[in-house]
C-alpha cells in the first residue's frame, strides 16, 4: 500500500461504512454512566420503596479528561410526560449519590442524566490561574462569552442580565470578581449550557408499597377452629370474638388459611389419613363442592355479608384480614364441570391429582396454566382476587407460587396493583434461592424465608448478610417461627426457651415476622421423624387453652410493643452484626439511618445451657471513642443503666431469660 493511497481509501470509508461500523460519529455517552444502584437484572426488575421513605439511587459517573461534571436523578410517576430532576452529590472515586422521597403508592420511573459544565470547568481552571498569578485576560473573555449562553427564567433570569450588564460596564478585574462570584456560579448550574449530555437507558422502574409491606406482625389462624370447642365448627362470629386477644399481643395482620367450601371426594381424614370419617372436616386446601369455589366461603363460618362483618370489626381493633390464594381445586370444584380444559386428565380420563413425589395429594387437583385454559383461566382468577378486594382485603398470602407460571403472576399482580396500588401480595415460597428472589423480582411484595432452618449464630448472620446486602432492593422477607405445615425441628426439643429465642429473633431481625397459633402456648407436638404437627389442625377442629401454664404471651406482647415504639426496628435493611465471643450468643443491633434509634440485641441460640459471652457495643457508629459510656434501657424489664467501653459481659441463662433487648441513648440523644 502506498501512503497517497490512504486519503482516497479513507474518504471511500466515509462514503461506504463496513459492516458494524457507525455511518455518522457521534460523541453521545462522553459522559459515562454506569454501574446504577438499584438497578434489579439490567432494569427488567422493579427495585421497591415504602411510601414516604426516602429512595435512594448511586452510579458511577466520569469523562474523559479532567472536565467538571454534575448529574440529576430523575424521576416521574409512570404515565407522566415531565420528569423531575434532584442534584446528584459526588461520593467518591467517581460514586454519585441522590434521593427523592416518592408521595404515595404506586409504579414510578427513574434515570440519570449527567453533562460536562463549561462554565464550571473554566472557574476551576481560571481560579488555579489566578492563584498561579497569571495572565487570565483570554480567559475572562471565555467565561464571559459563557454566561452570555445563559437564559434564565423569572427571577434567576433577572439576576443573570443584572449580571451581565454589570459585566459589560466593569474593567477586567471587576468584571472577573463577578465571574467568580459564588451567587453566579449556582445560576449557571441551573441555565448554562451542558456539554455531552447523556441520559441512562433502559429507564428503571420503581414499585412503591404502603408501610404494612415491609412493617407487619401477623397472626395465622384457622376460623374453623375459632369456637375454642373441638366438637364445634368455628364460625365468622367467634372470630370476632377473637380479636381483641391478637390486637392484645400486638399483631396487625390476622391470616386465614382457606375459607372456601372442602370437597368430599379423596377427602383426607385426621393427621392426613386416606380414609376420613363421617365428621372429618377434611383439608382446607381442597378447595371447591358443590356450594362454590373460590369465591364462596364454607357454609359452617358464615355467609358472605358475615365476613364482611369481620373485616369491619378487624379494621376497628386495627387488625388487617390477610387471605390465602391457593391457586388449586378438589375435585368438586364447580370449574372441573364448567371448565374441563383448565385441568389435567390422565389417559384413562381421570383427573391428575397433586403430587410432590413422594407426597401425594389426592383430594387436590392442579389448575393447567397453557393450551385452551389460556387466557381465559388467567381472567377468572384475577377476577377471584378481585372479588376478594371488593369485599374488603387488601392482603394476600399466595401459597406455592413457584408451582405456577411466573409470567402469570407478573401479569397478574401488576394488573391488580394498576387499580389497587395498595394490595400486597406474600408469596408462600420454600424453594431454590434463584425462584424466590425471581418471584419477589416479578411483583411479590413480601416473601417467605429460609429463617425457620436458620438456627446457629453464623447460619443467621450469614442469612441476615444476604437479606440485607443486594436483595434488600427487591426482597422483603416475612419471618415466619412456624407454619402449620411446618414444625421445625428446632421447636419439637427446645421447650420454652427455643420459643422464646425463636421469636425474639424473627421480631427483632426482620420488620414483618408472624406465627401460626399455638406458637405463644410452645405448641410442639410432632409426627414422629418430620417437621410436621401431631393432630395437625389442617385435617381437623382443634380448642387450645390459651391460658395453660408455660406460654410466652407475655413476651410476644412484649415484642410487638418494643418494635411499635422503635423505628430500628420497622425496616431490616438497618442490621448490624456485632462481634461476641461465643458462638452460642448472637450480638447485633438494628439502626435507623440517621442514628436517632438504635436497639441492641443479644441472644443465646443454645436454648438447653447458660451461655457467658464478651460482646462490643458499637460506641462507633455513634463518633463515641471506645472508652466512651453509653446509656443503656432495658426494653423487656424497664430499667436504666449505663455501659462503660466498648467491650462487655453477658450470661444468657435459657432457663431464666435467654434474650436481652436494650435501646441505647447515645449523649446527643439522651432523653431525660
Amino acid at each position: 500500500m502506498n501512503a497517497s493511497d490512504l486519503p482516497a481509501r479513507a474518504k471511500a470509508r466515509r462514503a461506504r461504512p463496513e459492516e458494524g461500523m457507525s455511518a455518522t460519529p457521534s460523541s453521545e455517552g462522553r459522559v459515562i454512566i454506569e454501574n446504577v444502584w438499584p438497578e434489579i437484572d439490567g432494569g427488567r426488575a422493579a427495585a421497591k420503596c415504602i411510601e414516604g421513605a426516602a429512595f435512594s439511587v448511586h452510579a458511577d459517573i466520569f469523562t474523559d479528561g479532567h472536565e467538571v461534571i454534575a448529574a440529576d436523578l430523575l424521576w416521574q410517576e409512570a404515565g407522566q410526560m415531565t420528569w423531575r430532576h434532584v442534584p446528584m452529590h459526588f461520593v467518591d472515586n467517581d460514586r454519585w449519590a441522590a434521593q427523592f422521597i416518592p408521595p404515595k403508592v404506586g409504579r414510578y420511573l427513574y434515570s440519570i442524566e449527567a453533562w460536562r459544565e463549561p462554565f464550571a470547568s473554566w472557574r476551576r481552571d481560571v481560579q488555579k490561574k489566578v492563584s498561579a498569578k497569571q495572565d487570565v485576560t483570554l480567559e475572562i473573555e471565555e467565561g464571559f462569552a459563557l454566561v452570555e449562553e445563559a437564559e434564565g427564567e423569572g427571577r434567576d433570569g433577572f439576576a443573570l442580565d443584572e449580571m451581565r450588564q454589570r459585566m459589560g460596564l466593569a474593567d477586567p478585574q471587576e468584571r472577573l470578581a463577578i465571574l467568580l462570584d459564588e451567587s453566579l456560579l449556582h445560576l449557571m448550574a441551573v441555565y448554562g449550557p451542558r456539554e455531552a449530555v447523556s441520559r441512562r437507558i433502559p429507564v428503571l422502574e420503581l414499585s412503591v408499597d404502603r408501610r404494612a409491606a415491609i412493617f407487619s406482625a401477623w397472626y395465622e389462624m384457622f376460623p374453623r377452629s375459632a369456637s375454642g370447642d373441638a366438637q364445634r365448627h368455628g364460625t365468622f362470629e367467634d372470630v370476632i370474638a377473637r380479636l381483641p386477644y391478637i390486637r392484645d399481643l400486638g399483631f396487625d395482620v390476622l391470616y386465614f388459611p382457606p375459607i372456601h367450601p372442602i370437597g368430599r371426594t379423596h377427602r383426607k381424614g385426621r393427621n392426613n389419613a386416606l380414609q376420613a370419617a363421617v365428621d372429618d372436616p377434611g383439608s382446607v386446601y381442597a378447595i371447591g363442592s358443590a356450594e362454590g369455589g373460590h369465591t364462596a366461603i364454607h357454609p359452617q363460618l358464615g355467609t358472605l355479608s358475615d365476613f364482611r362483618r369481620l373485616i369491619g370489626a378487624a379494621r376497628a381493633q386495627q387488625i388487617e384480614i390477610a387471605l390465602d390464594f391457593a391457586v388449586q381445586c378438589s375435585p368438586d370444584h364447580p370449574w372441573v364441570r364448567e371448565h374441563p380444559d383448565w385441568f389435567d386428565w390422565r389417559p384413562d380420563g381421570t383427573l391428575k391429582y397433586a403430587e410432590n413425589p413422594p407426597k401425594k395429594y389426592e383430594d387436590i387437583i392442579n389448575l393447567h396454566f397453557e393450551g385452551n385454559a389460556f387466557p381465559d383461566l388467567w381472567f377468572a382468577l384475577r377476577d377471584v382476587v378481585l372479588f376478594w378486594i371488593e369485599n374488603g382485603v387488601r392482603i394476600f398470602r399466595v401459597d406455592n407460587p413457584h408451582t405456577k407460571p411466573l409470567p402469570f403472576w407478573r401479569w397478574l399482580i401488576h394488573d391488580i396493583n394498576a387499580a389497587h396500588p395498595d394490595v400486597i401480595f406474600l408469596a408462600e415460597a420454600f424453594t431454590r434461592p434463584k425462584m424466590m428472589k425471581k418471584l419477589a423480582k416479578i411483583g411479590f411484595q413480601q416473601s417467605y424465608t429460609y429463617f425457620t432452618w436458620r438456627n446457629t449464630k453464623a447460619e443467621l448472620v450469614d442469612y441476615m448478610g444476604e437479606l440485607t446486602g443486594e436483595m434488600a432492593a427487591y426482597y422483603r422477607p416475612n419471618f415466619f417461627v412456624n407454619t402449620p405445615d411446618i414444625n421445625p425441628w428446632y421447636l419439637q426439643t427446645s421447650g420454652r426457651a427455643g420459643f422464646i429465642v425463636r421469636a425474639t429473633l424473627a421480631a427483632t431481625l426482620s420488620s414483618n415476622w408472624g406465627l401460626y397459633n399455638g406458637f405463644e402456648l410452645c405448641e410442639a407436638h410432632a409426627l414422629v421423624g418430620c417437621e410436621e404437627y401431631r393432630d395437625s389442625e389442617k385435617y381437623e377442629l382443634r380448642a387450645f387453652d390459651f391460658n395453660r401454664p408455660g406460654h410466652i404471651k407475655d413476651h410476644i406482647r412484649a415484642l410487638n410493643r418494643i418494635r411499635r415504639t422503635n423505628p430500628a426496628l420497622q425496616d431490616f435493611r438497618g442490621f448490624l452484626a456485632l462481634n461476641s465471643s461465643n458462638e452460642h450468643v448472637m450480638a447485633y443491633a438494628r439502626i435507623t439511618p440517621q442514628k436517632e434509634n438504635c436497639v441492641l440485641v443479644l441472644v443465646n441460640v443454645d436454648p438447653f445451657n447458660r451461655q457467658q459471652s464478651e460482646y462490643e457495643v458499637p460506641l462507633w457508629e455513634f463518633d463515641l471513642p471506645d472508652w466512651s459510656s453509653i446509656e443503656a434501657e432495658d426494653l423487656l424489664h424497664g430499667n436504666r443503666f449505663t455501659l462503660y467501653g466498648k467491650t462487655h459481659v453477658i450470661d444468657l441463662d435459657p432457663h431464666r431469660s435467654p434474650v436481652a433487648i436494650w435501646r441505647l441513648h447515645p449523649p446527643v440523644w439522651r432523653t431525660p
